[in-house]
């Protein structure tokens, strides 16, 4: 099994991680990581198992990917590590902090849940059905990611930003993306959250239908001393759609959190 392929740029005594969500890959990281380099950070961008150049790094499971980006930040051996997980990376990174598998010193949760909703839930079901149907249907990863990515970004989203996100899932191999929904239906770390004992950052997009704003808030009431922000005018992909408030609020975080050394 090879280790993750990834990204990395800057350098400091502080690795920022950054976890991509289900349908993306780590160049959806790219401007976010020049961002924090330039503050004095080491930013680090991975492909999880199964995404881009990780196809040999096993099976796109939730357990797989844990053990991947712990064994990565290990082999970073940096003196602190922040992580930010979007969407399905934010699962990654709950898990990470709730085994625990790695050191970690403070923690940004973007656009994501504690749970996958109710095991057999309406809202569950529905969101498995909708993602599956297409490719059922012999569409495949471009025609779904067409019919997906319009309801997940904000209404007045740049086209540019819609497009790059369609063309960041359309080359997600379909196994890879069965294999990680079906993995994810079964995550939950609600009970856990209480137990997270490093700065967190949570941040929601206004109009993000799947880890709605209230959402992310129940999360962020849950974790002792954690802050919680709204991007304006951004949906679920809030770091494509509004990358420079994205970016301002997650530097602002860990400058305050944990400044250059």
């Amino acid at each position: 099994m090879k280790p993750l392929a990834a990204d990395v740029q800057g350098q400091g005594d502080t690795l920022v991680v950054f976890l991509h969500g289900i349908g993306g890959g780590r160049h959806i990281w790219t401007g976010s990581m020049q961002a924090v380099a330039r503050r004095g950070f080491k930013a680090a961008a991975v492909d999880l198992p199964g995404y881009g150049d990780s196809l040999d790094a096993g099976p796109a499971t939730l357990a797989n990917m844990t053990q991947q980006v712990a064994a990565f930040i290990d082999a970073q051996a940096a003196p602190r590590t922040v992580l930010v997980g979007h969407s399905m990376g934010g699962m990654v990174a709950q898990e990470l902090v709730a085994l625990p598998l790695c050191e970690v010193d403070a923690l940004v949760l973007a656009c994501t849940s504690a749970a996958f909703g109710k095991p057999g839930g309406d809202w569950q079901q529905a969101f498995v059905a909708e993602r599956l149907a297409p490719l059922d249907g012999g569409l495949g990863m471009a025609a779904m990611a067409a019919r997906l990515v319009p309801g997940m970004v904000s209404p007045n989203a740049p086209q540019r930003a819609s497009d790059f996100a369609q063309g960041v899932m359309a080359r997600v191999p379909e196994a890879t993306y069965r294999a990680a929904l079906q993995s994810i239906v079964a995550f939950d770390r609600r009970e856990a959250l209480a137990a997270i004992d490093v700065p967190t950052l949570l941040l929601a997009g206004e109009h993000d239908r799947t880890a709605p704003p209230a959402v992310m808030q129940r999360m962020a009431e849950r974790i002792t001393g954690s802050r919680f922000t709204v991007l304006r005018d951004a949906g679920h992909i809030a770091n494509v759609e509004q990358p420079q408030a994205f970016d301002a609020a997650l530097i602002e975080f860990i400058e305050s959190t944990l400044s250059p050394r």
